[in-house]
């Protein structure tokens, strides 16, 4: 208000000094007549009159909005009054109700104990026969999910979780089915089962398959081993299948209806057999030996090539030299010993002239045929001296592959040495393998050239000795 009344006395003041500012604009502008003193009295008064109508009209519109907002005030501190007498009732009553319900609780607790109490007393020896079943339900719960009767029996998971987890007593109907499940799991552990079910192939499709169940140890499918999924609650075909050997007797089982069939368990009710099937086969234990691997092949299979060529080689000399031993009175050029028994024959002047000349020529004839007899024969030793060199070789690199994965991982992590280590073995036992049998198949082969040698000697030695002993008898004669 004090603002308002300094503003209306400053609007007073200063609207004479206005009207005299206006004069003097236009007596600059033009000269005009000046006003008689009755006029200037009149105008004055009319803005005094002015001023005080408008200070009496901004104080009745003042004195209205006071008057509004005291009204205003009055309303909302009536409200707050009525909010907090409201919640200090709300709080009374709830801390009355919390007083109730804290009565209420401890006469509960006092209630349970003593039902607790009688229930202890009334059960006697139950008591521990039913902490007794709650334990063997926990304990089936964790191995009856992961049993291959779980694939023919489904469903039976949650009743023994519950029982496990039941803080009530059992009734007669749970511990009879509880007993069942235990007699129908030792039952099925013992029976060779036929039933149909969902099987999960490789691809990941799951198709309806008959099912042949060894107890609880193998599972088998159309010649194919399974294994249980406990995730998907399904049968599962192997990724990787085992041996033929394993797969026709899982073929046998499956078609055999009456009688017997001889097949294979797992007793570890799958964990082997999923390890076994995991083992590389040969060819991917020589593709791990990389290049060293296959140049021991190479090498080996070389040498087996010309063994087996020289050795039926020497089996049909052999057997014609045989055939030649029965007919020495008509030898031929189609064996060893034929051929030799033709160059004694044919030239028998040189018998007549000396005998260290007609052995020369036998040993000459006789030391024709042996290249071709033991043909192969160095090659067969330098492979067998290379074998185990190879494979050493092989044994360097794969170590050092191992010692720059242990650089490169700063571990000595079986699994990050396994690559190098197996290369290594594998590349060694490739050396081993072809350097034992070219052993012995070059001994073989000696031998049976030796004996045709050995044969041709005799017989051009028999020979040369029955020439002297005919030509010195001629002579015993022509001299008597």
């Amino acid at each position: 208000m004090k603002r308002f009344l300094n503003g209306a006395l400053f609007l007073a003041l200063a609207a004479p000094l206005a009207v005299a500012g206006g004069v003097h604009a236009q007596e600059a502008k033009a000269p005009a007549k000046e006003p008689t003193q009755a006029q200037t009295a009149a105008s004055g008064a009319a803005s005094l009159d002015a001023l005080l109508q408008q200070t009496r009209t901004a104080r009745q519109r003042e004195a209205q909005v006071n008057a509004e907002r005291e009204r205003e005030f009055k309303a909302a501190r009536d409200q707050q009054a009525g909010l907090l007498a409201k919640a200090i009732a709300d709080r009374d009553a709830a801390e009355a109700r919390s007083q109730e319900l804290s009565k209420q609780f401890d006469a509960n607790e006092l209630r349970m104990s003593e039902l607790q109490t009688m229930l202890r007393a009334r059960e006697g020896n139950l008591g521990e026969l039913f902490g007794v079943t709650r334990q063997v339900a926990g304990d089936i719960a964790t191995m009856l999910p992961l049993s291959l009767t779980s694939a023919q029996y489904p469903d039976r998971e949650e009743f023994l979780n519950k029982i496990a987890s039941s803080r009530s007593l059992p009734s007669i109907e749970e511990l009879q089915q509880l007993w069942f499940e235990m007699q129908r799991e030792m039952t099925a552990g013992g029976q060779v089962a036929r039933f149909t079910t969902k099987v999960v192939e490789p691809d990941g499709a799951a198709n309806d398959k008959e099912v042949v169940r060894v107890g609880t140890f193998t599972a088998i499918s159309d010649g194919r081993y399974l294994n249980y999924l406990p995730a998907v609650e399904s049968l599962a075909v192997l990724s990787r299948q085992p041996t033929s050997k394993l797969t026709n007797a899982a073929e046998g089982v499956q078609a055999t209806t009456e009688g017997y069939s001889a097949g294979f368990i797992d007793p570890s009710r799958g964990a082997l057999l999923a390890l076994y099937v995991e083992r590389p086969t040969v060819m991917e234990r020589i593709e791990h030996g990389e290049l060293v691997g296959y140049v021991i092949i190479a090498v080996g299979l070389i040498g087996l090539l010309v063994a087996v060529y020289q050795f039926f080689y020497l089996l049909k000399e052999r057997m014609a030299v045989n055939n030649q031993l029965k007919h020495l009175e008509q030898p031929t050029p189609s064996n060893p010993l034929g051929r030799v028994l033709l160059a004694f024959k044919g030239d028998a002047s040189t018998i007549d002239e000396s005998a260290d000349v007609a052995e020369l020529r036998i040993s000459e004839a006789v030391l024709r045929e042996i290249p071709k007899l033991e043909r192969f024969q160095p090659f067969l030793r330098l492979a067998v001296a290379a074998g185990p060199l190879l494979g050493l070789i092989g044994t360097v690199i794969g170590m050092i592959i191992t010692f720059q994965s242990i650089t490169e991982s700063g571990s000595s992590d079986p699994k990050l040495m396994a690559t190098g280590i197996g290369q290594a073995m594998i590349a060694t036992v490739l050396g081993l393998g072809i350097a034992i049998p070219l052993l012995f198949i070059n001994a073989g082969l000696a031998t049976m050239s030796r004996q045709i040698v050995q044969v041709l000697d005799e017989q051009s030695t028999g020979l040369l000795a029955e020439s002297i002993e005919a030509k010195r008898g001629g002579a015993k004669r022509g001299v008597a």
